[in-house]
């Protein structure tokens, strides 16, 4: 983009009323700053010219107007001015190269951080906007304030929201109320938070929230003379202990009352019958001394103390919340904070950039919300699906949170039901990997333990522990579950490389050769014709099934010169058949129609994308199997076979009461689990059980048999399919 032509920013008097009130709004930054914000609306109003907003507006107002809320928040002049040009990358025809050249390199990334990815290159909406996310959340690991202005973006497109058509206003309302508000929460901007909330409320919900805004209002009339008399004697009894402090009331917001009786089952009576204020004083030290007068005024109720001075929350608040019986039979909900404590709970890590300290509470929500964005990079960096690492994201963002203690007194923050094994990943990943057990308060407990807040946790590991895929089942935080998840598909890889080399090699091996025999350049050349990068690729896809063993070791002999006959009549013997100890992630399955045990005769079918299907060599299926030689592989048990297997117990059984607990207690005395049972038919006299149950091997199943058989109530018991 060429020169921009408009009036010179010095004169003021021919700007639009807008920029004259941002240009008010900014007067903390030095004048030299300030031409620089002025400039950028210059270069936004010409590269947005002719653009209009779906209320009529130009649409220069909107960036002006999201600039304005983080000058409210005393944001830097680099912030705002990516404010005002934050839609023109993606909307207008000017480069990046122009808007890095004129204002730095620094805006054109804050600028590019808030850029939705190009939707051409995607197959769906949700798919688009799952990359979009993605992508502005590395931004924002990079640099704060990327989150800050698509905050503030988000704000301001929800106060004109009423011109976006029904179905476009549901829908935004919903990624306000699921991901932009609690990340707000998240990074201590509770302000912002506030507002996302009830404003996404009023769009999504217009009914309740009217219903609800003006019971509120109702209530509030007719208290005011109450919380008056309570504000009145808090503040005369703090001056008379001459502690600096200002009181203010609090009042619930449609959103929160609304959400807490869905999630806690109470009345709107209930939850409003409640004073809220807050002491806002000048040192930690003064919030102490004030929480003793409050105490001596007005009794506090047992255990409703918190003390996030001490202990601050995950985003770095900071307060002292008591709860006090008050003189009107209503309980009064106080909190006691100091100033900028006050600020950093409004602003979060917005805070930062007004107080410019070097340590305290504003950069305390800084530091923490940097850990946590460290936390999200790692994260997506082993999560290669977007939906999924959004999904993480959601898991993160939780509105409760336990604080633990490590056995060094670190403070670790985790979401409510947080496991013994979320502990251990949030320590580091190798803790949580090679955990075998916690102990909690010093007592030994395992790692699907839920955590309460205050306990002191020490995780117990061990070298040979490896994640079991059972633990995707308990554990609740984004980063337990990518690692877990990154572990098990390296292991499957591994896994099915292991497979399909034994596969290979049983292939090449009936045609008289090996993989050691064949030219390097000859299988160099077979890779790059198949497309594959390295031989671990292509010994993966033949264990998923993708591809036949016996063709790829043709053609892999047919590249030698040798005809795969005249190699095949070289076999000096027939090929050994490939042993399994049941342990194959992702590469074998056991089929449901006759569940192989070990012990069993067993063939294995290859099965496109899902590996080798075990069946017995018995099963009613496998002479179907058997019409496509090329996918059945020649496999049996290994000596040393460990786990636990699913069988099948048809049970005959004479119908009188108690029965069914009688079988149960012969099979649990049998150190064998039940995992299911069904009534299969059933009459007076008698019924038909079939229990789906875990072995170990033929041999423990026969063992279940014979305790079931001996029951007395039993008049037939095998296994199924016979």
């Amino acid at each position: 983009m060429t020169a921009v032509t408009h009036p010179a920013s010095e004169d003021t008097s021919v700007l639009p009323p807008y920029v004259l009130a941002l240009k008010e709004r900014i007067a903390y930054l030095p004048e030299q700053h300030v031409a620089r914000v002025l400039r950028a609306y210059e270069v936004g109003a010409v590269a947005h010219e002719g653009q209009m907003r779906k209320s009529g507006e130009p649409y220069i107002t909107h960036p002006i107007a999201v600039a304005g809320i983080l000058a409210e928040m005393g944001m830097d002049a680099e912030t705002i001015i990516a404010a005002i040009l934050h839609d023109t990358l993606e909307d207008t025809s000017l480069s990046r190269t122009a808007l890095a050249g004129e204002f730095g390199e620094t805006v054109a990334e804050l600028v590019d951080g808030v850029t939705k990815l190009d939707k051409m290159r995607f197959s769906s909406r949700q798919e688009a906007d799952a990359e979009s996310f993605r992508k502005m959340l590395l931004a924002m690991a990079r640099d704060l304030r990327v989150i800050l202005i698509k905050l503030a973006d988000r704000l301001h497109n929800m106060r004109t929201l009423g011109a976006k058509e029904s179905d476009s206003r549901r829908r935004i309302a919903r990624e306000t109320l699921e991901i932009y508000a609690p990340i707000a929460q998240r990074l201590g901007m509770n302000k912002i938070k506030a507002e996302l909330q009830d404003l996404g409320f009023r769009a999504l919900y217009p009914d309740r929230y009217r219903v609800i805004s003006e019971r509120i209002r109702a209530v509030l009339g007719n208290r005011r003379e109450a919380m008056g008399r309570i504000e009145g004697a808090l503040s005369a009894r703090l001056i008379e202990e001459r502690i600096p402090v200002r009181v203010v009331g609090r009042i619930k917001s449609p959103w929160s009352i609304y959400s807490k009786m869905r999630s806690e089952h109470k009345s709107f009576a209930q939850l409003m019958d409640v004073y809220g204020f807050r002491v806002v004083t000048d040192s930690a030290m003064s919030c102490y001394m004030a929480l003793g007068v409050v105490h001596a005024l007005y009794k506090p109720v047992d255990r409703r103390f918190k003390d996030f001075i001490a202990i601050p929350k995950a985003n770095g608040y900071q307060s002292l919340h008591t709860v006090l019986l008050g003189p009107f039979g209503a309980p009064i909900e106080v909190q006691v904070r100091t100033e900028e404590m006050d600020s950093v709970a409004e602003r979060g890590v917005a805070a930062h950039w007004a107080y410019k300290t070097e340590s305290g509470p504003a950069n305390s929500a800084q530091a923490r919300a940097r850990e946590w964005l460290a936390s999200l990079a790692d994260s997506q960096a082993n999560t290669p699906e977007a939906a999924e690492f959004i999904e993480n994201v959601k898991i993160d963002l939780f509105p409760d949170e336990t604080y633990l203690f490590t056995p060094r007194g670190d403070i670790l923050s985790l979401p409510r039901n947080a496991t013994a094994l979320d502990f251990a990943y949030a320590v580091h990943t190798d803790v949580g990997d090679h955990a075998v057990a916690a102990r909690v308060d010093k007592k030994l407990l395992p790692l699907r333990t839920r955590l309460e807040s205050g306990q002191l946790v020490e995780i117990i590991t061990a070298p040979s522990a490896v994640p079991n895929p059972a633990w995707l089942e308990f554990v609740v935080t984004g980063k337990a579950r990518t690692a877990i998840r990154q572990y098990l598909k390296h292991l499957q890889h591994e896994d099915a490389v292991d497979f399909g080399h034994r596969m290979l090699d049983r292939a090449l091996d009936a045609l008289g050769t090996s993989l050691d025999a064949i030219q390097p350049e000859a299988l160099d050349k077979f890779l790059q014709k198949s497309k594959f990068k390295r031989l671990e690729e292509l010994l993966s896809d033949i264990a998923l099934g993708n591809r036949m063993p016996d063709q790829v070791a043709s053609q892999l002999v047919a590249s030698r010169g040798t005809s795969a006959r005249g190699a095949q009549a070289q076999a000096a013997h027939p090929s050994e058949k490939i042993r399994i100890t049941g342990a194959e992630r992702g590469v074998l399955s056991f089929a449901n129609c006759c569940h192989p045990l070990p012990g069993d005769d067993i063939i294995g079918y290859l099965s496109p994308g899902k590996g080798i299907v075990v069946h017995r060599t018995e099963c009613p299926n496998v002479a179907e199997l058997r019409k496509s030689p090329e996918r059945c592989v020649a496999i049996e048990w290994d000596r040393d076979v460990q786990g636990d297997y699913r069988a099948e117990l048809r049970i005959e059984v004479i119908n009188r009461p108690g029965v069914l607990a009688t079988v149960a207690a012969a099979i649990a005395a049998a150190d064998s689990n039940i995992e299911n049972v069904e009534y299969v038919e059933r009459d007076m006299a008698a019924a038909t059980l079939l229990f789906t149950i875990e072995v170990k091997n033929r041999k423990h199943l026969a063992e279940v048999i014979r305790r079931v058989r001996r029951t007395g109530v039993v008049s037939g018991a095998y296994r199924y399919p016979l």
